[in-house]
């Protein structure tokens, strides 16, 4: 499937590849050396004999490389410590207190 790389701010077009399983908002890509967290999915469709079918996907990324302490929790990524009280759970941000890291520095971390 044709899938396009744009950039999330401006919507720039950064790339287009030919991709099996896209990836969902929220996992990291990487194409021609360059690292990208997908922060949005759009699909585009085609009237083809009387059905839709999806044409391609834009992925709205974000030049980003996956930090080190970034874990699979669940189905998506987070960085850190998932099992921390203060921990986002989210690919974007580490948490509230401490959020520039590393967790195993944090003094307020703390079981959930």
């Amino acid at each position: 499937m044709l899938v396009e790389l744009r950039q999330a701010e401006s919507l720039v077009l950064l790339n287009r590849v030919q991709i099996e399983d896209p990836p969902q908002p929220g996992r990291w890509i990487t194409v021609e050396g360059e690292s990208y967290l997908v922060l949005q999915r759009r699909h585009r469709y085609q009237l083809r004999g009387g059905r839709y079918q999806m044409a391609s996907i834009t992925l709205l990324v974000k030049r980003q490389r996956r930090p080190e302490d970034a874990v699979v929790w669940g189905q998506r990524w987070v960085i850190g410590d998932p099992n921390c009280r203060f921990n986002a759970r989210s690919p974007l941000l580490r948490c509230a207190v401490l959020p520039a890291g590393p967790c195993d520095r944090c003094s307020h971390r703390e079981p959930r």
